[in-house]
């Protein structure tokens, strides 16, 4: 009997589709699936070990977060090996940008598996690379370094990394706009300020002004993503001036 029948034997129905579900995302089996099944509790469950200790992905989070930007800068290191220290981190932040990560946990539907006592529908993006990092960060504790370096260059790096393209992909519209205006010496100014419409989300609407002119409006459901917002109109409205910094 295989590893995938015992599964089914001596768990329920829901372990053996999640075991299931885990190993084609894997492209392996997953030893410990309970490591696994914390990658995917949000804290809103509120489950705690026999410890008393809150269970959730945070913490795993934070080790896949630690894991992804090693394998990744020793990647980089052997592939590029005229790229200086700056250059090499710059392109490791791209790769592992937060809208890049969370591009990774749509593509593998990460939030399917998600167990919250709070609507799926109510998460906000990053949900998605949250979870991912979680789960690179189960699989370095249930398979170690050389199944986890194997999994970020099968289903990261080979797939999606592309030197090239990452070389010209812009990380923060808004740094780029605010290096403009300060080699320009031009004043910027973020106008911030909350506004709920007719919205069930909060939302926050900024106006981004460069001189005495209002050059973009922009909305969203954080003060952060709306300035970036603004500042990616911004930048394309002036980019051939942009361009020549």
């Amino acid at each position: 009997m295989n590893f995938a029948s015992n599964i089914f034997n001596s768990h329920s129905k829901q372990d053996g589709d999640f075991f299931l579900g885990v190993t084609r995302i894997l492209g392996f089996k997953p030893k410990d699936l309970e490591i696994f099944k914390k990658a995917f509790l949000h804290r809103s469950a509120n489950k705690k070990d026999k410890n008393g200790n809150p269970m959730n992905y945070e913490r795993l989070e934070f080790l896949g977060d630690a894991m992804l930007g090693t394998i990744i800068s020793r990647y980089l290191y052997n592939e590029v090996p005229n790229g200086d220290e700056g250059y090499l981190t710059k392109m490791r932040s791209k790769i592992v940008s937060r809208d890049h990560l969370n591009e990774l946990g749509k593509d593998f539907n990460l939030i399917k598996f998600v167990e919250s006592r709070i609507p799926k529908t109510h998460f906000g993006d990053n949900i998605h690379g949250n979870v991912f990092e979680a789960l690179v960060g189960a699989i370095y504790l249930d398979r170690g370094y050389n199944y986890c370096e194997k999994f970020i260059h099968n289903r990261v790096i080979g797939p999606y990394v592309d030197i090239e393209q990452l070389e010209g992909k812009v990380i923060s519209y808004k740094s780029l706009v605010i290096e403009w205006c300060q080699k320009q010496k031009k004043t910027f100014n973020y106008n911030v300020y909350e506004d709920t419409g007719n919205d069930s989300l909060k939302h926050f609407a900024v106006k981004l002004s460069i001189g005495n002119n209002v050059v973009a409006k922009a909305r969203a459901t954080s003060k952060k993503k709306a300035e970036e917002r603004a500042s990616k109109r911004a930048y394309f409205a002036l980019q051939d001036k942009m361009k020549k910094i």
